[in-house]
């Protein structure tokens, strides 16, 4: 199936960079959101992004402009079913998600092809809110999604092959790396990722180290960019639970169940970078 439109559902931080990177490949993008202060941060995010790249000297001030210009912000869902591929941004929550998939369901060609970007998430549990699940497919960007160059393109089920393909064109396209993954909880990288994070937790919840010594453990002796505490962080601690509770369930493992110290931190407020504190202060 051939895309030219794209429609993004959620103009958060996750959608802002799809929307960006999509409208940089040469896609019609329509970046769509509950509310206008939601709508047009996006847009400024997006907008920061691209200013940024103009002054590395990686993109003209005139190349910004004409990818400025293909992106349509909205608070109107049915401006989205002019898409060829709709792809949902909006926050890890399953019954969040399955509305708004179900809602545009409703309104969209039966042509059109879903894709969610939730990080843990079943494919096959969200496509069931539609009536297209061989036209819906897990399409899991990283974020800072203009930086990171992986993409986990998840086959449930019921995914058609035609859907794989088109998703891993659209990828490729956007000139990032996808790999096929089958729809398992967590998928690859939260099941590995989210119990080192949730371990590094439990470490500095009983004194083992030092939360600066832990990141320091993982960086130098892992060579990992970050470390867990850090990348916390950066994810969300909010956003961490949700995944370790997405395995927990998934699994039926108590193994995944988040640490006491981050669901402390969570009830506090301290969710990381999005809020100024988390493990470190960003204030």
């Amino acid at each position: 199936m051939s895309v030219r439109t794209i429609a993004v559902l959620g103009a958060g931080q996750m959608g802002a960079g799809i929307a960006q990177v999509a409208a940089a490949s040469g896609y019609d993008v329509i970046l769509r959101d509950i509310e206008e202060r939601f709508v047009s941060g996006g847009l400024a995010k997006i907008e920061k992004g691209l200013q940024r790249t103009v002054e590395k000297g990686a993109l003209k001030a005139d190349e910004a402009r004409i990818i400025r210009g293909r992106i349509q912000g909205t608070l109107d869902l049915a401006d989205a079913v002019r898409a060829d591929l709709v792809i949902e941004a909006v926050p890890e929550e399953p019954e969040l998600k399955k509305s708004v998939l179900r809602e545009i369901d409703g309104l969209a060609p039966p042509s059109a092809l879903f894709a969610s970007n939730t990080s843990s998430i079943g494919i096959g549990e969200l496509a069931s809110a539609t009536r297209r699940a061989d036209r819906f497919v897990g399409m899991h960007f990283f974020n800072p999604v203009p930086v990171m160059k992986l993409v986990e393109v998840v086959r449930g089920k019921e995914t058609a092959d035609a859907t794989v393909a088109t998703a891993l064109e659209v990828c490729a396209r956007m000139g990032k790396t996808a790999v096929e993954v089958r729809d398992f909880p967590g998928f690859v990288s939260n099941r590995v990722l989210m119990p080192m994070i949730n371990e590094a937790v439990l470490a500095l919840q009983e004194k083992v180290a030092t939360r600066e010594a832990i990141d320091t453990v993982m960086r130098l002796g892992a060579n990992h960019p970050m470390g867990p505490l850090e990348l916390a962080d950066f994810i969300g601690l909010d956003t961490c639970v949700n995944i370790l509770e997405v395995l927990r369930k998934g699994f039926e493992s108590e193994k995944y169940a988040p640490a006491p110290l981050l669901r402390e931190m969570v009830s506090q407020g301290k969710l990381g970078r999005k809020s100024g504190h988390g493990f470190y202060d960003y204030a």
